[in-house]
């Protein structure tokens, strides 16, 4: 079994605001912009980290389960892990196991050369935990989410160049990452004495909740070849930084150099 991290998605109130905050902050344009996303009573924007993506979408009308997500977290955060696997058959298995574990699928779209999984974030305890197969595969490259190969087209960033790892938190980390080890298929590592499940192109951490939000998908880790320009744009922006993390959209970026 190999899964790919091929997007994180965050969910925010002021879609205007958090775009340009991220386009500052870590150098990167927005490269796909999605009005399909309409039908759920959203509005998205899309930028590439290195051959990865980071997804925001914001609410336009009443009553929709993302700004249900933000008024049960307290305020913009993480929304989803977005996977890739190369086989049909891998995201099959993956359905088996959901449904083994009492996990529902809450979004299901089979395009015929593009299927959609989507495990439902309440029985994943912390996020929705989407797989998504298409008869491409090409997990460094074409993307449907952002129209294929399009986002190849805009220079990419100077300082972002990837996302190497999620930060999935609770407040029984152990039960957690038993739990998305179980349904993902893949084993949990134990690394200076936090939980991870190790993806083929990155991770996924397992921390225990410190912040009052609960449950959920509270952090990235950004490899960057410049922290100090982030954290400077950051501060000059008025948002929250250190030499190591800055947050944007209520998620904490940790930078990796």
């Amino acid at each position: 079994m190999a899964i790919y991290l091929r997007q994180i998605c965050l969910v925010g109130a002021d879609l205007p605001a958090i775009r340009a905050d991220l386009e500052a902050v870590f150098g990167t344009p927005v490269c796909h912009v999605d009005p399909a996303v309409g039908k759920f009573g959203l509005e998205n924007i899309l930028m590439a980290f290195g051959t990865q993506f980071l997804e925001v979408v914001s609410p336009t009308r009443e009553g929709t389960a993302a700004g249900r997500y933000i008024d049960r977290r307290g305020g913009d955060g993480g929304y989803m892990v977005i996977t890739q696997v190369r086989e049909k058959a891998e995201q099959d298995e993956v359905r088996a196991n959901a449904a083994a574990n009492n996990v529902r699928v809450a979004y299901d779209s089979d395009r015929g050369h593009w299927h959609i999984m989507q495990l439902h974030p309440g029985d994943m305890r912390a996020a929705f935990f989407e797989v998504e197969w298409d008869d491409v595969g090409d997990v460094t490259g074409h993307w449907n989410p952002v129209g294929g190969t399009e986002w190849q087209e805009l220079p990419p960033s100077e300082v972002s160049h990837g996302i190497l790892a999620a930060e999935l938190q609770s407040d029984d980390p152990a039960a957690l990452a038993a739990h998305w080890s179980a349904v993902s298929g893949l084993p949990v590592e134990t690394r200076d004495g936090i939980p991870h499940i190790a993806l083929a192109n990155a991770a996924l951490r397992f921390v225990e909740a410190t912040d009052g939000r609960g449950p959920g998908l509270g952090a990235l880790d950004i490899r960057t070849s410049d922290a100090a320009r982030i954290k400077a744009a950051a501060e000059a922006r008025g948002l929250p930084a250190t030499d190591r993390q800055v947050t944007v959209c209520g998620t904490r970026f940790n930078l990796i150099e």
